[in-house]
């Protein structure tokens, strides 16, 4: 069975067991979150706007990979390089 979440404006299609990571959120480091679904999915059966809700651990809140922003006017000497990390939160799918 899986079931498709909404968190911060991003899907995510997950099953039981899944860990993944989603934009921060506001909980501590081992707290659970009830996560409301958009549509279950088993096997051939399809339920949109199910009442049910999932159950997610929260893991670790980790920076995401660096992303480099670099601008560049040619001929006029101008250059700026910048970086940036997203803030990011593993959790773990308990029960659906």
């Amino acid at each position: 069975m899986q079931a498709l979440i909404k968190i911060s404006d991003k899907q995510f299609l997950v099953k039981q067991g899944d860990k993944l990571f989603v934009p921060k959120q506001q909980a501590a480091i081992g707290d659970t979150m009830e996560i409301k679904t958009m549509a279950e999915i088993d096997g051939i059966n399809t339920n949109l706007n199910p009442a049910g809700s999932i159950q997610a651990k929260v893991l670790d809140h980790v920076k995401d990979d660096k992303v480099i922003v670099f601008k560049k006017k040619r001929r006029k000497r101008y250059q700026s390089r910048n970086g940036h990390r997203q803030q990011m939160t593993q959790i773990e799918v308990i029960s659906l």
